[in-house]
């Protein structure tokens, strides 16, 4: 069983991952992950000091579980970007300030490194409406570039051509020949809409934020800074952490919201996708990361996700997630891995850790924070 413990500063209460059944269960590994909770409430996503969170957990996990393999995600820059309109004087020292985090965990903690920027950020341009088609148009979860298009009418695919802010309409099987992934066609919308740079779509059953920020075309390629080796492509980053890893302790870091034109370190370009389609800082581009090989379609942007959504539905403290992510890192590695970032959900489910934190926020609203124990057999 994976054991998720909930901390909202005044209580702490442990669930059945799984089923979301009230747990009780006791030994060093919960006691430990229980103190550090405890130690450590989540400032907000949006808080100065929520990447300053990420560095303290680390580096308090690796004193109290020793793991050879780290996963951290510093992600407050990301947020600030996206809901926030600011100067270039304001980005710089919010930067600054993340570069800043991610170094005094590096000197401290002495593993060596893999940075990878999750893609450069430009100014919101506009809105694409699709609420008026005869079919049914989705903007999944963190999407901005890209919407699916369900059932269209003759219509639809008239407008939507004529439409200014839109830059092209994806058959679903050119998509899926794309990276030739079959496994989730029954999941797969009928088209990808995908948006110029700068545009976003207005779809129903949106959670209406402004928007300052979007992913930039120049996604297409992130920075990987790292002297373990060269990556060439997102995919493979995991092999230049599973070489370093023969060998020393590693951190995989992903630092959201930056790519090649801010990026503050060295670094080789990798290409964050194929041909016209690059991941968006969300589900695939992580999955993509934890495993080295595409995962474009484990959760398509798009798809019904509220079709998914049951009364009873397992995993219900994993957001969208229905399941465990096979084939990721932690989960191949035998030794000792720790997961900590101030992305939410993502923590606990892609890197496959043996143990997470995180901060339990949804769409901005803080929670508390949440840990989960995988595996407590190695301490």
């Amino acid at each position: 069983m994976s054991l998720a413990i909930i901390d909202a500063r005044e209580w702490q209460r442990m669930f059945d991952l799984r089923t979301c059944d009230r747990a009780a269960q006791d030994g060093p590994v919960v006691r430990m992950v229980r103190r550090v909770l405890e130690r450590h409430p989540f400032p907000g996503d949006l808080a100065e000091l929520s990447n300053r969170w990420v560095t303290d957990v680390a580096l308090e996990f690796i004193q109290e579980y020793d793991p050879r393999f780290i996963f951290l995600a510093y992600a407050q820059q990301y947020y600030r970007g996206r809901y926030s309109d600011m100067g270039p004087a304001e980005r710089s020292r919010l930067l600054s300030a993340m570069a800043r985090e991610v170094e005094r965990f590096v000197e401290r903690s002495g593993f060596s490194p893999v940075l990878v920027g999750t893609g450069d950020m430009t100014p919101r341009r506009g809105a694409i409406d699709v609420t008026r088609l005869d079919g049914l148009a989705v903007s999944t979860h963190w999407s901005a570039r890209y919407a699916g298009l369900h059932a269209p009418s003759g219509r639809d695919l008239r407008d939507l051509a004529a439409e200014p802010g839109l830059d092209r309409i994806v058959p679903k099987s050119e998509w899926m020949a794309l990276y030739d992934d079959w496994s989730q066609a029954h999941r797969v919308p009928d088209y990808l809409l995908v948006a110029k740079e700068g545009f976003t779509f207005t779809t129903l059953g949106q959670v209406h934020r402004h928007i300052a920020m979007v992913p930039a075309g120049s996604s297409r390629r992130i920075p990987v800074s790292t002297h373990l080796g060269r990556a060439a492509d997102i995919t493979d980053v995991r092999g230049i952490v599973e070489a370093g890893l023969a060998e020393r302790r590693v951190a995989l870091i992903l630092v959201e919201g930056i790519g090649l034109a801010e990026f503050p370190w060295p670094h080789t370009a990798a290409a964050n996708g194929r041909a016209w389609h690059f991941y968006e800082p969300g589900d695939g581009q992580y999955l993509t990361l934890a495993s080295g090989r595409h995962r474009v379609f484990d959760y398509p942007t798009g798809y019904k996700y509220f079709d998914e959504i049951m009364e009873h539905k397992e995993f219900a403290l994993s957001g969208y997630f229905t399941a465990i992510p096979e084939g990721t890192l932690g989960r191949a590695f035998p030794g000792r891995s720790v997961a900590v970032g101030n992305r939410s959900m993502f923590m606990h489910l892609v890197p496959g850790a043996d143990i997470s934190m995180e901060c339990f926020a949804r769409n901005l609203y803080n929670q508390g924070t949440m840990a989960v124990i995988h595996r407590e057999e190695k301490f």
